[in-house]
């Protein structure tokens, strides 16, 4: 083992998209940052960002009609003064952005003044979505890096993955004080301490076959946070994207909610509209609603993708609103603006998450999260478009006000630096590696297969009993082996998607991203509510 090493900063921030930097770049006026990221500082779901992001920005537009588009996709499960505060801070998180220099879409009519271009998603009621044509995230990302990178507070650990929080027990409960991590290129472990620890990781749609989420999103910040005692609630609430580019063989990506709102429709194989026999607002109905329905006519007509249309929108319109997507498709022989695009569902935004409250707290002292591993009633039991990045900037800001340095100097024990890490720095056989990817795609498999779009009492109880074995199997070979990325991250898509598939168990209904077709009713007499799980032993 090669020597671990101790950082002390007064503030920890593992993740580097949109919540944490937003985060690091507020508290940094406070004290010193750290920010751990896990691969490079622009891989994350936030650069994968498509659509935009929501705020009420045109005249014509109300808080009130956004806070009741935003209730009205979460299915009840919204936390109501949650998503007020947040739809209220849209403005000032946008000019925040703004003053940073992202550069947003303007309107044609006005290209010299200050009017940003507004498009419509699905389930908004108005024109609402700020944008940077198609590639908002990765725009928001670069802005925040440069701001980042400008302040000498924040240092970045690039090729550092968090392996586990480290806790220490006080007379109010168990406080987290820091995380210890394997840095990739040295292999080595680092302990970094802070007294204040934010986790901005993401989400989990890796734990799925087919999703949009870059490679990086395996679920850490959740796994990580249970394993230390915090609470995670609404785990079962997966939000699967209609639309993602059907390419059997290559790599697949995210085709925007934008493109419905702009008049994309979707077609059969042989060119039929469907969706207006599911909803009555058609392609611009909610993400669940839609995903459903694609299932759905696949099932029934036995096809491998329906299709999405733009032709009729014009050249100019289409390279000009969605260059990204274009590019994207071309690369793979498909020309928007006169082919449609074939696209299924892919799991693409986890609504559950580790239990916060509106300023980003955990039930673990010191430990607070913010962006898609939080759970802080925003998006109840499916997200509104295009509100994920607004609360992602809304709660960066609410937590960094209440943001303190801690002194946590009493904690910095000998026993606690000299953790035996065995293994660490050991490099994995060739023939082991093959039982992780085993592993793994067994995992990704199950999860797919039985815990998707639709699932069903049968289906669910099989993959729980599937997954207890191999949650055993993973974590047993993680406890003999050395530590490495594929090893430490398979453990966390193991722990995620035994909560999934628990929490989905549990609540015997269907209710907005759950939809169980032995239990096809929304029941609000018995589960009009949260559902909030603690660790407990497994194994």
């Amino acid at each position: 083992m090669r020597g671990a090493s101790l950082l002390k900063f007064d503030f920890l921030i593992i993740g580097s998209g949109i919540a944490g930097l937003s985060y690091a770049l507020k508290v940094a006026r406070k004290g010193t940052v750290a920010v751990v990221t896990k691969k490079r500082k622009m891989d994350s779901n936030t650069n994968y960002a498509q659509g935009g992001i929501a705020a009420v920005i045109s005249p014509a537009d109300s808080f009130e009609a956004h806070v009741a588009d935003t209730l009205t996709a979460g299915a009840g499960l919204c936390r109501r003064d949650v998503v007020e505060a947040i739809v209220k801070a849209g403005p000032a998180c946008i000019q925040e952005l703004i003053d940073i220099g992202v550069q947003f879409s303007h309107d044609e009519i006005a290209p010299t003044e200050e009017h940003l271009h507004l498009s419509r998603e699905g389930g908004h009621s108005a024109r609402r979505v700020v944008h940077a044509a198609d590639a908002t995230g990765r725009e928001i990302e670069k802005a925040l890096l440069r701001a980042v990178h400008h302040d000498p507070n924040i240092k970045i650990f690039e090729n550092h993955i968090a392996v586990d929080l480290i806790t220490a027990p006080v007379d109010t409960g168990k406080q987290c004080i820091g995380a210890i991590c394997l840095d990739s290129r040295g292999l080595n472990a680092k302990y970094f301490y802070a007294g204040t620890i934010l986790l901005a990781t993401g989400g989990a749609g890796i734990v799925y076959k087919h999703t949009s989420n870059p490679p990086i999103a395996t679920g850490d910040g959740v796994a990580m946070a249970y394993r230390a005692g915090a609470a995670v609630a609404n785990m079962e609430f997966i939000q699967f994207h209609p639309t993602t580019l059907y390419n059997p063989g290559g790599a697949s990506f995210l085709i925007s909610e934008a493109v419905r709102g702009e008049g994309g429709i979707l077609v059969t194989q042989g060119g039929v509209r469907f969706m207006h026999k599911y909803h009555r607002s058609a392609e611009l109905a909610p993400r669940d609603v839609v995903a459903r329905a694609i299932d759905s006519e696949l099932k029934a007509s036995g096809d491998p993708c329906v299709y999405l249309d733009v032709t009729h929108l014009g050249h100019e319109t289409i390279l000009k609103r969605f260059p990204n997507i274009y590019y994207n498709c071309h690369k793979y022989g498909i020309d928007i603006t006169k082919d449609r695009i074939p696209v299924v569902p892919a799991a693409h935004y986890m609504c559950g998450g580790v239990g916060t409250d509106l300023e980003g707290r955990t039930d673990l002292i010191n430990l607070f999260a913010c962006g898609e591993v939080a759970m802080t009633g925003m998006h109840g039991a499916n997200r509104l478009a295009s509100n994920s990045l607004l609360e992602a900037v809304a709660i960066a800001d609410f937590a960094a006000e209440v943001a303190t340095v801690n002194d946590i100097s009493r904690f910095l024990t000998k026993d606690v630096q000299t953790k035996p890490l065995d293994g660490v720095g050991e490099r994995l056989k060739r023939r082991e590696r093959v039982l992780l990817q085993h592993d793994r795609n067994e995992l990704l498999n199950l999860m797919w297969d039985y815990v998707g779009v639709v699932r069903s009492d049968y289906r669910l109880n099989r993959a729980r009993e599937r997954v207890n074995i191999l949650v055993k199997d993973i974590e047993d070979y993680f406890m003999t082996r050395a530590w490495s990325y594929e090893a430490i991250e398979l453990r966390n898509l193991a722990t995620v998607a035994r909560l999934i598939i628990d929490f989905a168990i549990e609540r015997q209904e269907s209710r907005g991203l759950h939809y169980n077709s032995d239990h096809p009713d929304t029941d609000d007499a018995n589960w009009l509510r949260e559902l909030v799980r603690k660790e407990e032993k497994w194994l």
